[in-house]
């Protein structure tokens, strides 16, 4: 069984994501703070956390932060905030996906379905000992890490998933929406703009220049392209 943890400061918010999430068969545990809802998520092995931004105590976006530092696992950022700066700044921190209250229930519950089923599918697909290697490049596809001439470079689940794929798939171009449905699987329940930050924060991390890569390059009014 699945294990959710939903950190939410409004316990009827809380309550009743927890109750649709169980009728789906997951185990949900709830925090009300940022503080116990962040030593909980770090103390224990869940699948998926729930994160609200506003919180009493450590706020979402720190949460999201300190948990892309030890845990390889889906973050759902949840807000009244609709400004894009936010979504930007938790997507850059690491969050998978940025869900804006109010919402369905049965929206919450196939995001949350969606994520953990494409989660899966990556862990599960990743053969042994296999590695992408291109111009000092290093991607360790088993170990999900990736390298700079040696140098192992920190990336968020989304962030590896992304250019893994475009590496995978040299001098193809994607779209905006092609990227967003191969990587996050979602169709069309999420925010296209989430590939744009993901990108500019590859290539912070993987180039020497971010103005002018030699990895991912940009095509003007079609998409994205991964240099073979």
């Amino acid at each position: 069984m699945k294990r959710i943890l939903i950190i939410e400061d409004d316990k009827s918010i809380a309550e009743l994501e927890r109750d649709y999430l169980e009728i789906e068969g997951f185990s949900v545990e709830i925090a009300f703070t940022g503080d116990a809802g962040l030593k909980k998520a770090l103390a224990e092995d869940f699948d998926l956390v729930l994160l609200d931004l506003m919180l009493p105590g450590v706020d979402g976006f720190q949460i999201c932060k300190t948990i892309r530092t030890e845990k390889d696992i889906p973050i759902l950022m949840v807000s009244a905030k609709k400004e894009d700066i936010d979504k930007i700044r938790g997507l850059g921190l690491g969050a998978d996906d940025y869900i804006v209250k109010p919402f369905s229930p049965s929206e919450l519950v196939a995001r949350v379905k969606a994520h953990l089923s494409r989660y899966q599918r990556l862990i599960g697909k990743v053969p042994q000992n296999d590695s992408i290697l291109i111009r000092g490049l290093r991607i360790d596809q088993t170990s999900r890490r990736v390298y700079i001439n040696d140098e192992e470079i920190i990336f968020t689940t989304k962030e590896f998933d992304v250019l893994t794929f475009l590496a995978l798939n040299p001098n193809h171009v994607f779209s905006k929406e092609q990227l967003f449905e191969r990587v996050w699987g979602l169709d069309s329940m999420g925010d296209i703009s989430t590939v744009t930050v993901h990108i500019r924060r590859i290539r912070e991390k993987i180039e020497n220049d971010p103005s002018t890569p030699q990895y991912i390059e940009t095509v003007w009014g079609a998409g994205y392209r991964f240099k073979g």
